[in-house]
């Protein structure tokens, strides 16, 4: 699946179940479902590609300690791109997961 591809599904009414829950939680958030996307992340927390989309999803929300700390448990460090350009990087990382 391509990027654009995964964004031409924000027209549905429900991301495809076949996605892995880490881009059903990307697409939750590009629809403006912070709060489904935030409890798909707290629903794994301690794995390192959950804490990761937790550490977006805090600094998407402008909380930026909060979002330091998921980054620091993932093993990241924030990012100095934007957040739409987090976003497409983390769609195409879970791609794979």
């Amino acid at each position: 699946m391509t990027l654009e591809n995964f964004k031409i599904t924000l027209s549905d009414a429900e991301p495809p179940l076949h996605w892995n829950v880490l881009l059903q939680a990307l697409w939750y958030d590009a629809k403006g479902d912070w709060d489904a996307a935030h409890d798909i992340a707290q629903s794994q927390e301690g794995t390192q590609l959950y804490d990761r989309l937790h550490a977006y999803l805090h600094r998407k929300e402008g909380d930026n300690w909060n979002a330091n700390y998921w980054y620091t448990r993932a093993k990241a460090k924030m990012p100095s791109v934007s957040l739409e350009k987090e976003w497409e990087s983390l769609v195409i990382a879970f791609q794979n997961n």
